[in-house]
Order: structure tokens, then sequence, then C-alpha cells
């Protein structure tokens, strides 16, 4: 009976220190995800309680969406989002450069959603849009309710269907918009020689995946046709993809950094070009719509003296993003580092003055930057050719 009583003793202490390392090792754990396991317990009972007698549907699935939300919300950034089904399918499609929308490229200013371009034949230049409207609503939903992402897949869909904007121009009069949705294809890269010119004439639109080896086809196709100078007109891009931009850089900045990026550690990372001599004058045309990854190009051009630098003042975003899978259709795109020219400036929030400030009329009667930048570029032809 007395070895009977010893192995039951000897047993319940095991079953007390087995729960008492298991229950160890999940403080520890979730000391491990949080840094404040106790935070944690609270999530998970407000979860339960709200489950237990919530008098209606309380599915765990959505509750953890919508913590999601919530967590990456709470950070306070708008370039960090939650990427639910729609929202992942409609940013994969942007960097693709082929969807159903409307033709406008918007960034976000403060608290507002602001068109930073309107693509050229495109059912919102038909429509009415034009750059620096700020969107105020998209199918009577207001815009500040919504991440960037959300906006944006809002405003596409399928071809022929119609979405209702609501916008305020510069003079600050609201005005409401119905466009026709049609497939979008956006080639990121044009190019041509312009007329009675030796000058070379490349449009960028945005970094996509396709814009480093489509830039590089039409730089090539330029040289054959006798380019002696190169006019880059990055007005309105928004950016993209950081490595395609660094790309495009790499063919107008002489050996040394292009940008910086680091991240919230410290940790540095250089991106180099490799380019042993300038072959060509450039010059660069920015406005208040060239952002991100347009301006590591302008930062770089304009820090190395690679070229010159004509139109108004960047937008200034000046961070870097990564897009991380929670399935395989949902992610979170979060602001991972900060980028610096090669000075060692950051632009965030601030942007980048050009070299030669030239405004836009406002009928648009004469695009005065590009004649600017081409009488520059032909002026630095001649001089080559003395």
């Amino acid at each position: 009976m007395k070895q009977l009583v010893k192995l039951a003793g000897a047993f319940l202490a095991g079953i007390i220190f087995a729960a008492f390392a298991i229950l160890t090792a999940e403080y520890w754990f979730l000391h491990s995800l949080t840094g404040n396991p106790g935070e944690t317990v609270r999530f998970l009972r407000a979860m339960h309680i709200i489950q237990s007698n919530f008098d209606g549907e309380a599915e765990s699935a959505a509750l953890l969406e919508g913590s999601i939300k919530g967590m990456v919300a709470a950070v306070n950034d708008p370039f960090s989002v939650y990427l639910d089904k729609k929202d992942f399918k409609s940013l994969m499609e942007a960097t693709k450069g082929s969807f159903g929308g409307i033709g406008i490229i918007f960034g976000k200013r403060e608290d507002d959603y602001v068109v930073l371009s309107v693509l050229k034949d495109n059912p919102g230049e038909t429509a009415g849009v034009r750059l620096g409207d700020i969107i105020i609503s998209v199918d009577g939903e207001a815009t500040k309710k919504l991440n960037m992402e959300q906006v944006a897949a809002k405003i596409r869909g399928e071809k022929d269907t119609e979405v209702l904007l609501e916008l305020k121009n510069k003079e600050g009069e609201v005005r409401k918009v119905r466009v026709i949705r049609k497939d979008i294809k956006t080639p990121s890269v044009a190019g041509e020689i312009l007329p009675d010119t030796e000058i070379g004439y490349i449009r960028l639109v945005m970094f996509n995946e396709n814009t480093a080896a489509d830039f590089g086809k039409i730089y090539k196709e330029l040289e054959d046709k006798g380019m002696k100078a190169t006019l880059l007109d990055l007005r309105g891009n928004p950016g993209g993809i950081l490595d395609d931009g660094v790309a495009v850089a790499g063919y107008f900045v002489p050996e040394g950094p292009i940008v910086s990026v680091i991240d919230k550690d410290g940790h540095k990372f250089v991106e180099n070009s490799t380019l042993k001599e300038i072959k060509y004058p450039l010059a660069l045309l920015v406005d208040g719509g060239t952002a991100s990854a347009a301006e590591i190009v302008t930062g770089a051009v304009k820090d190395t003296k690679a070229g010159k630098i004509f139109g108004v003042k960047t937008f200034g975003k000046g961070s870097v993003q990564g897009v991380y899978y929670l399935s395989k259709d949902t992610a979170v795109k979060i602001t991972t580092a900060k980028y610096y020219t090669p000075s060692g400036v950051c632009i965030h929030n601030i942007g980048i003055e050009p070299d030669e400030v030239v405004e836009l009329p406002e009928d648009f009667s004469e695009d005065t930057q590009l004649l600017a930048a081409k009488n520059y570029l032909s002026e630095e032809i001649a001089k080559l050719q003395k």
C-alpha cells in the first residue's frame, strides 16, 4: 500500500512538474513573440470573451483578420497596410503592369490621396481627372477611412464597369466624376528621338518588374538612332520596385553609390553603380508626383552631378516597404527602412529641389519644363561638337 501511495505521489508530482514546464515554456514563447506575454494573454482573453458572449456571429478567422488590420494600423504609417485577398491581388496586378482600371496614379500626402499622374489616352483623362486632384471618395465611401491599397482596389475593377469619384481640385472646388473602367496596360517605358534634334527622350511612368529590361531595350534603340543626349521624364512617376530604379540609375550615375538603405537596427545596404564614364549629357524632368524609386534616380543624379534636373520639388517618399506573406493570397506591406541619397540625405517628407525650377502654366498650353530641358541639352550637344 505504501508503495502504491509513493507511486501515486510520484505520478502526481510528475504531472505538476510537466504542467509547470509547459506553462513556463508557453510564457517564454509568448515573451519571445511580444516581449509582454501578459498583453498576449489579454488579447486571447478578449477573443474568448467575444466568442463566448457576443450575441451574433464571431468567427475566429474574422476576429483574427480584424486584429491584423488593427496591428498594422497601430503603427500609424500610411505606407504600412494589411493586404487582404482583394488588396493583395490588386498589388500584384499593378506591379505586373496590366489591370482593369481608369489609368491614374495617386499617392498619399498627409491625410489626402492626391492624383500624381493621369495616363494619356486612358479613361481617367477622358473623364476629366486632373493632376493634383484630391480623391475625397470612391463610390460614396470616404477615402479617409481607407488605406492606399484599399483605395486602389476600389478604383480598379472589371472592364466596362463604372466608378464614381468625388474630387477636389487645387482651388478647393469639389466635383463628381463618373469613369468607365477599361483594361489598362501600362508600358512603364516609352522613348523617341525628339524631332529635329539628337536628344533621346525617355518617359518612365512607373517602376514595375519589367521596367529595367524595357528601359535597356529603348535606350539601345535610341543609341542606334544617333542619340547624343538623354532627356529622362520622371514627372508623375510614383516609383515602384526599388531594384528597377537602381538599374535605371546605373545608366547615368558614375561609379559609386546610387542609394543607401538603412533599416531600424542600423544595418546599411548600399547599391552601387559600375558605370565607368558618363556617355551623354542628361536632363531630368520632375514634379510633385515624382516619388520613391523615381526619387532614388533623381537624388543620385543630383548628388553626383550626372545631369541637370528641371521642374518643381518632388513628392518626398524616402521609405522602403517589404511585402510579407501571411498566406498564399494575403500579406502585410510594411515600412522596413529608409533610403539615403549618395550624399547621405534622407528626403522622406522633404522631397528633392530641382537644379532649375520651372513651373508648368495652368492651361498647359506649352510644356515649359520639357522646353527648358531640351534647350539645355541642345546647348550641351553644341559644346561637345565644337
